[in-house]
Formats: structure tokens, sequence, C-alpha cells
């Protein structure tokens, strides 16, 4: 069990988290239809905007409440009232979802009341168009508190108690650290035992880098307002990572449905049992292909244990994802030497590593010096550079690199890869050994020069004084 312990420096040096209203942006950007809004000042948002961008290379919808100097000090109801009025003329989206920011917040706007209001007052106008707000001050918690906070939110507002369920319907709430080819093949899992599952939120279905046939305002596909209400109508709803427990016990607790939580989807362990639920909850047996991939698996980790077994690697990374990619490493034989997160959460004593630390990316530089490999996000780039290790970029943002949504980390198929990705970044690194690896002797050396060894044929004109063990003379052939 590892300690867990928060930096009390004054400052974050060089920041590893992202906040909260960016996280729940980013879940809200699952929905179909959906204009995100963040009640603040335009450079958070702008912020936000860039960020997501550079990351998917993907256009973003996302709008602002652009508050002011004054607007802040006499409150943020008209700014809200004017920007929900020209979202739904310009837009016409199935929802319009506000997250807070710390402007806000600090300034303790009554988000829920104004909504009412301004319901009361334009409910013809805003009619066909659902409104759902999310508390997510950025000065607190971190991007996956966001996500989770988003999450929650929405299926507070609209999870309705059923009297029936849907045989055959699986719900998942997936983590903010699952990429859309995660959720692809969290989806394909599911489907391959003839189920069908219902995502909530989707990124593989607005963030997976198609083109659309037409062009919209509001996000490219998603989960729908009839998915997020009929999560209660599942046989049952599984969620992926200690971030999404909240939502999962506030939909059992209003639905009564059958919910499991899987910390990690990384590993033979944890997809098995995984498997093992779904074979439970469909009655039949594992697909012959997933027999296959498990037995790829495997392979994996015997070829790959070669290579990651005795290194030393440096993790930075939200809880989740943390928790998931030191339990694979450690289960290949690599030591967690440093791990530094970004906010609080039940998961961090499970990771397998002496100590976890809240901090910045200047913490895991410092416990990363003799380590063999970087784990984090693109702004470790310089560190990796400073350290003289290799850097594999995994989470949020990878802004150097294209991709980044059809990175697979989960799954028989994810792990595998996840292994020789690691494997090979180790292989790639190795150092090539040359002649100065293997120094001649002193004998050899003195041979090669047509000499005894310890003595000097210059006639003490050379200023050698003798032949030393670290000189490297190439072997001439006579002609």
């Amino acid at each position: 069990m590892a300690s867990v312990r928060e930096s009390k420096k004054a400052c974050a040096v060089n920041p590893l988290k992202m906040s909260q209203p960016l996280g729940a942006c980013y879940a809200f950007l699952g929905l179909s239809n959906t204009m995100p809004m963040m009640h603040g000042s335009q450079g958070c948002t702008s912020f936000g905007l860039v960020l997501l961008v550079r990351h998917f290379k993907e256009a973003i919808p996302m709008q602002t409440t652009a508050m002011n100097e004054v607007s802040t000090i006499l409150g943020g109801m008209d700014n809200i009232e004017q920007a929900l009025l020209n979202i739904k003329k310009r837009a016409n989206p199935a929802l319009i979802a506000i997250a807070s920011t710390g402007l806000t917040e600090t300034k303790g706007d009554d988000v829920d009341g104004y909504l009412r209001l301004i319901r009361a007052k334009h409910g013809e106008t805003l009619a066909g168009t659902e409104v759902v707000y999310v508390s997510t001050p950025d000065y607190v918690g971190a991007f996956q508190d966001g996500w989770a906070a988003a999450v929650k939110a929405l299926v507070d507002a609209f999870s309705e108690p059923v009297t029936q369920r849907v045989a055959g319907r699986v719900g998942v709430l997936p983590g903010a650290h699952l990429t859309p080819a995660d959720l692809e093949e969290l989806r394909e899992l599911i489907e391959a035992f003839g189920l069908q599952a219902v995502m909530v939120p989707d990124i593989s279905g607005s963030l997976d880098g198609h083109i659309p046939e037409d062009f919209t305002p509001t996000t490219l596909g998603g989960a729908t307002l009839d998915d997020i209400r009929g999560l209660a109508a599942c046989q049952h709803v599984i969620a992926v990572g200690e971030q999404m427990r909240p939502a999962l016990d506030s939909l059992a607790a209003r639905s009564g449905v059958p919910v499991t939580l899987f910390e990690r989807l990384s590993g033979l362990t944890a997809v098995d049992a995984l498997v093992a639920l779904l074979m439970r909850l469909s009655g039949r047996p594992a697909p012959a292909r997933l027999k296959r991939q498990r037995g790829q698996l495997q392979d994996a980790m015997l070829d790959g244990h070669f290579h990651l077994g005795g290194k030393r690697v440096a993790i930075g990374a939200e809880p989740d994802l943390l928790f998931a990619l030191a339990s694979v490493t450690c289960e290949m034989g690599a030591e967690v030497a440093a791990a530094v997160t970004t906010t609080h959460s039940p998961v961090l004593e499970k990771v397998p590593a002496v100590e976890v630390l809240i901090g910045d990316l200047e913490d895991l530089e410092l416990g990363a010096v003799g380590c063999d490999l970087l784990l984090t996000h693109a702004h470790g780039r310089q560190a990796a550079t400073r350290l003289g290790i290799p850097l594999f970029r995994v989470g949020i943002p990878q802004f150097d690199r294209i991709g980044a949504a059809h990175q697979l980390t989960i799954g028989y198929r994810g792990t595998r890869d996840l292994i020789f990705q690691l494997a090979n970044t180790f292989i790639a690194n190795m150092h090539a050994h040359g002649p100065e690896d293997w120094p001649l002797p002193a004998e050899a050396v003195a041979a090669a020069r047509g000499g005894t060894a310890g003595a000097c044929n210059s006639g003490g004109s050379c200023s050698c004084s003798g032949v030393t063990e670290d000189i490297v003379v190439p072997i001439i052939p006579a002609r």
C-alpha cells in the first residue's frame, strides 16, 4: 500500500494537472448535439478550447458567458441569460451544459437560481433545449474531478426510475482517462457477448476524428439524452475508474439498477474480471476471438518482460490513469520509482509504489532521477530531455503527436499493445555498443604496437609513459 503525500510547495512550478471546468466540458463533449459552456471569463474558455484542439486536432465546440469585471461583481445572471438565448438561436442544441469556473465560484453565483428564473422568463424560447449545470471550481480538484462531477450532474438531472429493465442492455460510465479508442474497444468487448452497450459520456462517437457529412456547430455524435434517461432501464451498469463511483452510486440509489465498478481495465486479471461479468450477464461463453486475444496478451507479457523487468519508471498522471499504468508496468516486472498525480483519490493507496505524491512535473522530474523511462503527457518532454531518458506520452494533452485519440490501453488488445509500445521504447533507446565499451588489455595494445606491455618503443620521445589499460588502439593488418 502506497503512502499518499501532498506537495507543500508555495506554487506549482511546472503544472501536471488541468482544471475541473475543462474536465467537465470534456465530459459534455461526449454528448450528442450539445454545446458545452464555461461560466467565467473568455480566457478560461479559450485556454481549454486551445488545449483540446491541439490534442485532438479537431474543431471543438465550446462557449463562454464572457464575464468581465462589472458582471463579476454584480452577478452573472444577465450573461448566462444572453448566452443561453444566443446559443439557442444560432445552434439550437439538444443540451446546453454549463460548468462554473473559479471566478464565478469565488463570487458565489447562484446559477441554479438563475436558471429557474431564466426558464420562467424564456420558457417558450428555450423549449426543446435542456440545460444542465455543474459546480466545478478550478481552485480545487483536477481534470478527472470535473469529469466525474459532470457525469454525476447528468445522472442526477436526467436519470429516471423505471419499472422494467431491458435485457441485454449494459450501461457504461467511463472515466476521463479512457480515450475514444478505449471506449470503442470496450463497446466491442460488450457486443461480443450479444449485449448492447450504452455509454455516457461517449467520446468515441464525438472525438474519434471522423469527418461529418454536414457541418454542425454542436458536438459530432456521442450519447443522447435518451441514452442518459435509459441508464436506469439497463440490465446492468458498469463504471471504469474510481472517479466514477459517486455517479454510479447515485444512479444505483435512484433506480436500483445493479452496478459494478472496475478500477481499471488494463492488465490480464482486470480484463478477465470484465469478461467473467459479461459471461454471467449474457449467459454465453467467451467467444473464440477473445480467447485468442487473451493468448496473444499472455505471449506479449512473456516477450515483454525481458525488456521491462527490472526497469525503473516514473509516472505522472491523473489518479485512475496512474493506477492503471503503474499496475501494468509492475505486473511486467518494472519498478515504479516515482509516482506523481494531480488530486486526491481512494485508489492512490493501491498504486504499487512506495509513495504517491500529489504535485507537479517538477516533483516528477526530481523523483525520476536514475529512472529508465518517464510516462506522462507532452508537457513532460523537457524533463525527459534534461534527465536523458525517453518519454512515453500518455494522457492529455499530447499536442506534439497525432493520433492521441486512438491510443489504446484497455482490454486484451490494448494491454498487449501497451506492453509492446513500452518494450519498444526501451529497445529504441538501448545503448549502442562500440569498441570503447570493451577496451583492449595492455598486452594486446603492446602487441599491436610491436612492443611489450608496460614498455614504450618510442625511445623516450613519447609522452605516454607506458601503456594503460583504458587505451583503445585499432589493429591494422601489415601490408
